[in-house]
This record gives structure tokens, sequence and C-alpha cells, in this order.
């Protein structure tokens, strides 16, 4: 894949800045305030370009925070894929409740979970990301379903187990670490939480 940073100038003329260093600045921005609290003003700032500089690189906000989710997915949620090819269903979900708190709730990248986005009302074009946003999650969400279905096929998972609804429920307490974790929440009580989740896993 060729990186951004290769990408001809506008006009021919050198870019000043590295794309790429200013995407994952935007990334923060975006991570930290959400989509509609971002101005461009705070993207401009934090990445080191103008406004116009960001237009041609980037195109518009919408354009450059749809760029800054498949970094946030690239980067940040690479657990998830590995998580998938876990042996056991169990397995499974402890590896994305564990990546999740990895991610989310410590370290120096902001607290929270990115895809909070989706629950931003407000102006049309916030509705438009809600819907895109939503529609990763819808994704990642059919992910699992088809790996617990298989868990249920090869009986890691009891018959009477509805794969839909085991995946829904773990998505449920995923987007609900990051939300407890930003409400105050130490790291010590979300493992807790995980724990005792684990312990009412179904089957193996």
């Amino acid at each position: 894949m060729t990186s951004l940073a290769t990408t001809t100038a506008v006009r021919g003329r050198p870019r000043e800045f590295d794309p790429d260093t200013a995407l994952a600045a935007a990334l923060r921005v975006f991570w930290k305030q959400g989509y509609e609290g971002a101005s461009m003003a705070d993207l401009t700032e934090a990445m080191g370009i103008t406004k116009p500089s960001l237009y041609a690189c980037f195109g518009n906000k919408e354009a450059l925070f749809r760029k800054a989710l498949d970094l946030y997915e690239r980067d940040k949620l690479a657990y998830i894929g590995t998580a998938l090819d876990a042996p056991t269903a169990r397995g499974v979900a402890e590896k994305l409740l564990r990546g999740a708190l990895s991610t989310h709730c410590g370290g120096s990248d902001p607290h929270g979970c990115l895809g909070v986005i989706a629950l931003v009302a407000g102006c049309a074009e916030a509705e438009s990301i809600r819907e895109h946003v939503c529609a990763r999650r819808a994704s990642s969400e059919a992910a699992m379903i088809a790996r617990f279905d298989r868990a249920r096929r090869d009986g890691d998972l009891p018959d009477n187990v509805d794969p839909k609804a085991l995946a829904s429920c773990l998505t449920t307490v995923l987007q609900g670490l990051s939300v407890k974790f930003q409400a105050g929440a130490t790291r010590q009580d979300l493992e807790n939480v995980v724990d005792t989740f684990l312990t009412m896993w179904p089957g193996r």
C-alpha cells in the first residue's frame, strides 16, 4: 500500500509536511474530542498545517475522519483480528476484552473508544459519520457471529447458544468498558468486570 507521504503534491509542489504524521495527529484530536467536538482550528493546529493544505491532501473534515478511522482500526484495533483466530470462543472473548482494556483504558493514547462517535447526533454531516461508524461496527459484529457459529458447530459452544445474541452481549460489554472508564472506573474495576464476565461464558 502506498504511503500518503508519497502522494504527488498539488501542482507539482513538494509538501511541507508529512501526511502520515499529520493524519496521526488528527486521529488523536478526533479520539479525544469526538467528531463534532474537533474544530478545523483544532485539527490544523495539531496537524501543523493550514486549512488549504488539509483540504488538498485529505479532502474535507468528513473525509479526514474516515482516513483517521482507517488508521485507528489498522493500528489500534489490530488485536481484533488476532482475537478471532483464538482456538476457542472463550479465548476470542478474552482477547477482545483484554485488548479493549489495553487500548481504551490506559497508556498514552486518549481514553475511550473512538467508535463512540457513532452515538453523536447533530448536523447532517455528523449523521453521515454516525451511519458510517455503525456500518463498521456491524461488520465487526458479523465476524464475531460467524466465529461463534463455527464454535457452536464444532461443539465449543452449547447448541442452545445463539451466536448473534452472544456476539451482541460481548459487544455491549466491550462498549461498556470504555464508557465506565471514562465515567471514573479504575482499570482494576474493569479487570474485575472482565474476569466476572468470563466466568459466565458458556462452554469451555
